[in-house]
């Protein structure tokens, strides 16, 4: 049986996650909200630091836009819940440890870094309208200026 995936203008499938929050974020549960889920390769790497500070730091613009932020990346409940700490995120990271959710967005790909081939999550982001449809996807993204465009897209929705 063919794997579902997200795709622009169709409802994304549910999906469960183990979060840093006390329980489980599950998708639907976002429902009634512009949901942004952003998929990173790695917690405290220079990167993924810099683009998880700009999303915090434009909490309170997503709030007012009425949207949920959560971050995503392969690895461990413990390691997200420092990286939170650290930088003090006040939205949820979530665990993908067994790439369910890399691979329901297809951010689960190749990479080559100095040479060397490997597997990795392709940093990317999307934007799920309160019927829980995907209207927007960022893929292969660069850091600076990338959390304003998402916000400007969140507000139009």
């Amino acid at each position: 049986m063919a794997e579902k995936t997200a795709a622009i203008g169709k409802k994304v499938p549910d999906f469960t996650l183990p979060s840093t929050g006390a329980r489980p974020w599950k998708l639907s549960e976002a429902r009634g909200r512009t949901i942004v889920v952003y998929f990173y390769p790695k917690d405290s790497t220079s990167g993924c630091t810099s683009e998880s500070v700009a999303f915090r730091d434009l909490h309170d613009a997503f709030r007012k836009a009425k949207a949920v932020v959560v971050g995503v990346s392969p690895d461990s409940l413990a390691s997200h819940e420092k990286f939170k700490a650290k930088y003090g995120f006040p939205f949820e990271l979530l665990s993908d440890e067994d790439k369910k959710a890399c691979g329901l967005f297809e951010v689960w790909k190749e990479k080559s870094m100095y040479g060397r081939k490997y597997m990795g999550v392709e940093r990317s982001t999307f934007l799920i309208d309160a019927e829980g449809v995907l209207r927007r996807e960022w893929r292969k993204v660069k850091v600076n200026g990338h959390a304003e465009e998402v916000l400007a897209a969140a507000r139009e929705l």
